[in-house]
This record gives structure tokens, C-alpha cells and sequence, in this order.
């Protein structure tokens, strides 16, 4: 089956309020420009380079989202132009991501990546760790950076109800803080008063899980292998 035609099977299963981010790593511009071409405006890359090689050959109405794990010494080379960072797991970061965004004018939105797998290589941020970035003055005074939501990745296994378990931790932590910051939509008051934090994004689920993330409430997920093929 052809890019274009994994990528509609996919599009047509996915409900209305799910976004695709289309996992483009190792893949040639080729391969994206035939997704493209088809409709899909999100890609997904691992590596700053790779993403920064593709964005200055391709159309300028994609949305680049960086979906590895990033170093804070990379982040100026994508600040220009990135449309979402999913895995921020540190006020270190964040402080870069700010700062550089600050320079190119912009405000970059960013997920916050919680650790909900049983395994020691995930990287992320736990419960305790997300209310002491969420809270402290420096986060409050970023004025380039805004939190739109969480990033989690569940453990590599077969066991469904492990997996289940896991993105349903992510989901409640979602709804926890999503409670307590009073959402404006709700029309509640909010507790703090910073305008950095407003969370609509809930990224679980990829190529071997995504129906079942979606079934856990995710908002947002990430499928290359079975649009592109195996790397």
C-alpha cells in the first residue's frame, strides 16, 4: 500500500477531536512530500538536524513538531520554526526553549513529558516534579513558552492492560491539573495568573497503541511505521 493511501486509512479511523502527528524520522523528503500531497501538515522528527534539513526543503505551511528527546544546547537551531516540542522534562529546558524563543520573537508551545512506563530508559517528569515546575517563580515568568499540554509514552510490552493503565495515569494527571488551573474555557477562576499554561493537548499513543490511547482520552497521536513502513 502506498504513503498516501496508509496515511487516508489512518485519517479515516482516527475520531474528529484526535490530532495525527505523522512520524517522519530517517525518512527521505520524498516520502513526507507523498504524505503531504495527500493532506498530512504535521510531521514528527527525533533529531534537531534532521527536522532543520527538512524544513528548509519543504512547503512552509507544515507544523514541525520535535518528538525526541532535546538537548539544550540544539534548541536554538530549531527555535525559528518548531510548532510543538513534546518531550520537555526540565525547567533547564524550558529556560532554553524560552530564551530562544524570546530571540526569534516567538512563543513556542510545549508538552510537558510525564514518566509512566515501568522502564528506567523513558525519560519524564513525575507528579511531584510537575507541580514544582508548574509552580516556581521562574516558569511563571516565562513570557516565550507556553504549556499546552501532556506527553507520555507507555512501556514497550505486550500486556494491553499495562499499557491501558498507563495512559490512563496520564489522563488523570491531565484532569488533575486541568482542575486545579481552573480552566478559562470553564469559566472558572484560575489559581495562578500566569498565561503560560493552557492545556488542551493530551499525546499518548503510537503506531502498536493508538486505538487504545485514543479509547484512554488521548487528544493527540504519533504514527510513523504504519504510514511510512518500516525503518
Amino acid at each position: 500500500m502506498s504513503i498516501q493511501q496508509n496515511l487516508l486509512n489512518i485519517k479515516s479511523s482516527l475520531p474528529e477531536h484526535v490530532t495525527l502527528v505523522a512520524v517522519s524520522k530517517t525518512k527521505p523528503v520524498s516520502d513526507l512530500m507523498e504524505a503531504y500531497n495527500a493532506g498530512q501538515r504535521i510531521f514528527g522528527e527525533n533529531k534537531i538536524q534532521e527536522m532543520v534539513d527538512k524544513w528548509e526543503q519543504m512547503p512552509k505551511d507544515i507544523q514541525w513538531h520535535m518528538i525526541g528527546h532535546v538537548q539544550t544546547n540544539k534548541v536554538k537551531y530549531m527555535a525559528p520554526f518548531v510548532s510543538l516540542i513534546h518531550g520537555v522534562d526540565s525547567l533547564k529546558l524550558l529556560e532554553e526553549i524560552n530564551k530562544q524563543a524570546k530571540k526569534n520573537n516567538r512563543t513556542i508551545d510545549c508538552l510537558l513529558q510525564i514518566y509512566i512506563a515501568e522502564e528506567e530508559s523513558k525519560f519524564g517528569l513525575d507528579e511531584e516534579e510537575l507541580s514544582t515546575l508548574l509552580t516556581s517563580p521562574i516558569f511563571q515568568e516565562m513570557k516565550n513558552v507556553r504549556i499546552v499540554g501532556l506527553m507520555g509514552m507507555a512501556t514497550f510490552t505486550e500486556n494491553q492492560n499495562q499499557i491501558k493503565k498507563e495512559f490512563t495515569h496520564l489522563k488523570s494527571i491531565f484532569d488533575k491539573l486541568h482542575r486545579r488551573d481552573g480552566h478559562r474555557r470553564d469559566g472558572l477562576q484560575s489559581v495562578s495568573t500566569t498565561t503560560n499554561v493552557d492545556l488542551q493537548i493530551i499525546s499518548m499513543g503510537m503506531s502498536g497503541d493508538y486505538q487504545l490511547a485514543i479509547s484512554c482520552g488521548s487528544t493527540m497521536v504519533r504514527i510513523g511505521s504504519s504510514i511510512f513502513g518500516g525503518r
